[in-house]
């Protein structure tokens, strides 16, 4: 088994294209094309990491968070980035990081949040923008339920909680051919002037290629009509952070008790409490500060996220209950979720989770 087919498999957890555009996702060290030996799945990619994998036979580490983010100039192992880069590379293994793939999920980092905290109801605290693409074309009235079929299937037409999604109208539509044309309808030269259909779906902006690949393979004429919109609307299943409510209210001090036993996190820094009980609560993995307003705006008691600062805390306002769990602890059940998707996908797989604690912030 090749590495590739297992990145195939992460794509599919977590589209690449999920991912913000500032981050460093996908294989970072090695060759996809390498033969798979077993899979080291973990938090940080350190270099304990990379010796753990070397000792288990494990050629592919899957990391949430990427080793490399920004760029390197030189590569002399001065620090534990270059360290663990240099020996992934002697000993051909390859990295393969997720992170806000798997963060903009419907059923990733934020999902995994709130099922570890029992909230129901949930929904994305901050919908993706600019990843709506429409596609408009035109075709015969015999041709257009077998292109909006073929559409369908490559993923057009999803809206929200909807699929198959689309928009017909029926216009008057005229063309002339060259002399070098190949008409399906009439002959080249001669003005024709007939009915046709006007179809439109949305689809996601990295089906692109996909979708323009079905409509030319479907479509009956010579030379297709259609045009690309970029949408302004927001991906309703698709975006950083999720809000969801506990099943019973609880007061301010019990939930975070709550939080903390069920994050397992040394400490929780909070703002005041609004002395009001929670029950609506917002969650986002990771450093979440600039979601703070999208959390106040969607009606939550509590915000849960990380890597706050002293001023942040002021934003609560006594509108509701700001709460910082640590980084790590609110991203801590991924590479479980991670190692147990790739169980249950590929067969005779070695799959294995790191039980080295690479947090790198600790409690008195």
């Amino acid at each position: 088994m090749k590495i590739k087919s297992i990145l195939n498999t992460l794509e599919e957890m977590a589209p690449l294209a999920y991912a913000e555009s500032f981050d460093n996702v996908g294989l970072l060290t090695g060759s996809s094309n390498d033969d798979v030996t077993g899979v080291l799945v973990c938090h940080d990619a350190l270099e304990a990491i990379i010796d753990e994998a070397i000792i288990k036979k494990c050629n592919l580490v899957v990391c949430f968070h990427p080793i490399l983010f920004s760029g390197l100039k030189k590569i002399t192992g001065k620090n534990y980035v270059e360290r663990a880069i240099v020996k992934a590379i002697k000993n051909d293994i390859a990295i393969y990081a997720v992170h806000t793939a798997l963060d903009n999920h419907k059923q990733g980092v934020n999902k995994i949040f709130c099922n570890a905290l029992g909230l129901t109801n949930t929904k994305v605290l901050v919908p993706k923008e600019s990843f709506i693409h429409k596609l408009v074309t035109f075709t015969t009235p015999e041709n257009v339920l077998e292109l909006r079929n073929a559409l369908f299937n490559a993923g057009a037409g999803n809206i929200g909680n909807y699929e198959n999604c689309s928009f017909s109208s029926q216009g008057l539509g005229t063309y002339q051919g060259t002399n070098d044309s190949n008409p399906v309808i009439g002959s080249a030269g001669e003005f024709v002037e007939g009915n046709e259909i006007k179809l439109e779906v949305t689809f996601e902006k990295h089906l692109e290629g996909k979708i323009l690949k079905t409509l030319f393979d479907n479509h009956v004429y010579e030379e297709v009509a259609y045009e690309i919109y970029k949408l302004e609307n927001k991906h309703q299943n698709i975006g950083l952070g999720m809000v969801g409510e506990l099943e019973t209210p609880m007061s301010e001090n019990d939930f975070l008790l709550f939080v903390k036993d069920k994050m397992q996190t040394g400490g929780i820094r909070h703002s005041a409490y609004t002395e009001k009980p929670i029950k609506k609560v917002a969650v986002l993995g990771g450093s979440g500060s600039y979601a703070i307003k999208n959390a106040i705006n969607s009606g939550a008691d509590a915000y849960l996220t990380a890597d706050l600062k002293y001023h942040n805390f002021y934003e609560a306002e006594n509108k509701l209950l700001l709460a910082d769990i640590g980084h790590f602890e609110s991203e801590r059940y991924t590479k479980d979720y991670i190692a147990d998707y790739l169980k249950t996908r590929v067969e005779n797989l070695t799959v294995i989770v790191t039980k080295i604690d690479t947090n790198p912030v600790k409690y008195i």
